[in-house]
């Protein structure tokens, strides 16, 4: 076997959401009267990838970690600049006009006979589309060749593309924003350049190292990129400085433990979700589970406004209308019994 830390994996969100790039997005979804943008999965799916990469112990690199849209070439120079091991670039297809849904579904990674490691850009590719095969259930389409994209074309490494699903199907769309949905693509997809780089996948660490102020390195880029994917603004440079050391500590006023800065074995496993029970929600609630929450409440198309990790007036209600569809005490509490339901849950349907 390899070792993971002789090699940088780099990974690319498509577009922008600050402002959202123009035209990728989902036609109108029911209930909530609202369009899901492409960068709204891109984003998440980047983050929670390199997040699995690091737990596995590669070198990561973020080609944008800007919340606006940025040039190609300005992507591929800073992919090129670190001499990255392999590209891995998220975006969500689309199929027809865009304005409404249709029946192409399906998930598929792409690849270009352009690229300067055609060879290899196609086995990276078909690794991931193996390693997709055994986290989610949609549709597998295998993979494919695409051209006149310079995220596959002009980087110094193997590239891959993965479209996780349609924009324009409706499960699809509700997919792009359920957490549970993201996490599976950014395993499936960690999967499958673990496979392509012989390297040892590691679906979670057992002992995580405690961390704090001071410390740099894999772990810290892996506690930045789990902060990030939960909603709170950080660098991740690999380095525990003031400013992660400052969200920590939000973090764990947020979730209810001691709050110290250190990153623990308590702390990792709030992290990580690696929880039997997830902390009880409720009106004034903030941070990172709400977070969650929010991003499962809209994926089942409750309105719930933006996703600001802020449990107000609009969640709660979102909240009682969840429980009161499904038989729950309709208290506007997210405790055991909601948060069972709501992992469940496949969301409303259309009409």
């Amino acid at each position: 076997m390899a070792r993971a830390s002789d090699f940088i994996i780099a990974s690319n969100d498509e577009h922008g959401i600050d402002p959202p790039t123009a035209g990728k997005r989902t036609p109108t979804l029911p209930y909530i009267n609202r369009s899901f943008y492409e960068n709204e999965f891109n984003r998440q799916a980047k983050y929670r990838f390199l997040a699995s990469v690091a737990r596995c112990g590669f070198r990561t690199f973020d080609a944008h970690p800007q919340l606006s849209d940025t040039t190609v070439g300005s992507r591929v120079r800073l992919v090129n600049s670190v001499r990255a091991s392999a590209l891995i670039t998220y975006g969500y297809n689309a199929y027809g006009g865009g304005l409404t849904f249709n029946n192409a579904n399906g998930y598929l990674v792409f690849y270009s006979n352009l690229s300067r490691y055609p060879a290899r850009s196609k086995l990276l590719s078909v690794d991931i589309s193996d390693g997709l095969k055994t986290t989610l259930i949609t549709r597998n389409l295998g993979f494919a060749t695409l051209t006149n994209v310079g995220v596959l074309e002009s980087v110094n490494c193997p590239s891959s593309l993965v479209e996780a699903g349609f924009m324009t199907n409706f499960n699809e769309a509700k997919n792009m924003l359920n957490p549970s949905f993201v996490q599976n693509v950014a395993e499936g997809v960690a999967k499958g350049v673990c496979e392509f780089f012989d390297v040892t996948y590691v679906p979670k660490l057992v002992q995580p190292p405690t961390i704090r102020r001071g410390n740099s390195g894999s772990y810290v880029k892996y506690l930045q990129y789990l902060l990030i994917s939960l909603g709170y603004n950080v660098e991740a440079d690999g380095i525990f400085g003031s400013q992660t050391q400052n969200v920590v500590l939000e973090f764990q006023r947020n979730v209810g433990i001691t709050a110290d800065g250190i990153v623990g074995r308590n702390t990792w496993n709030y992290l990580t979700q690696n929880l039997s029970n997830y902390p009880t929600l409720r009106r004034g609630s903030r941070g990172g589970y709400v977070n969650i929450l929010q991003r499962y409440l809209l994926s089942f198309l409750y309105p719930i406004g933006s996703i600001d990790s802020v449990f107000g007036a609009r969640t709660e209600r979102a909240v009682r209308d969840f429980q009161s569809e499904n038989g729950i005490a309709s208290d506007g509490i997210v405790g055991p019994v909601t948060w069972r339901t709501i992992l469940a849950s496949g969301g409303r349907e259309n009409i």
